[in-house]
């Protein structure tokens, strides 16, 4: 059912006779004791309010002491823990006085055996000296050795190119009359 453009103007027009009528229509005491039994249930409901506040600021407040302590308890350990890695790291520092003193002491080995060594690289550079000589008399030898050993290459190189020079002739030979076949 649609509302037509009558029936629109109609109930503007009577609206606000029939909001009066409403209204007026109640004796002024039954509207004064309706305000008041609101006015007490709005009481009670913020009272109510007021309460649930109360006791949500107390959980908090519980809330905040619990969170207080475990803070405490977590300080409390962090210290024990503390305590514990200060008395390892002394543990720690007494070790690395150990390992300084046997650096100290490889140290000093290292020391004697640096001197021993030099001692018998010396003796080794000497006894190398004594080779050289030999091996300076020996290459004399040896170079003309060098020369017969150079002059044979020479030669097996030239039979070389002479061979290779006889492979292709014949194989070119050999290619030319396989053609006029």
């Amino acid at each position: 059912m649609t509302l037509t453009q009558e029936d629109i103007d109609f109930i503007k027009a009577n609206m606000a006779d029939w909001l009066i009528e409403q209204s007026t229509g109640r004796p002024a005491a039954v509207y004064e004791i309706e305000l008041r039994e609101r006015m007490v249930r709005v009481e009670e409901e913020l009272k109510h309010q007021r309460e649930l506040m109360r006791e949500g600021f107390a959980h908090m407040d519980a809330r905040f002491a619990q969170a207080e302590q475990r803070h405490q308890e977590l300080r409390e350990d962090m210290l024990a823990r503390f305590e514990q890695m200060d008395k390892r790291f002394e543990q720690v520092d007494k070790r690395f006085e150990q390992v300084d003193k046997r650096f100290e002491q490889a140290d000093q080995r290292h020391q004697e055996l640096r001197a021993d060594m030099l001692a018998r690289f010396e003796q080794v550079q000497k006894h190398f000296e004594q080779v050289e000589r030999r091996l300076d008399r020996q290459d004399e030898r040896f170079k003309s050795i060098d020369a017969r050993f150079d002059e044979m290459i020479r030669r097996h190189d030239r039979h070389f190119l002479w061979l290779i020079g006889f492979i292709t002739t014949v194989g070119a030979l050999v290619i030319a009359a396989g053609k006029l076949l």
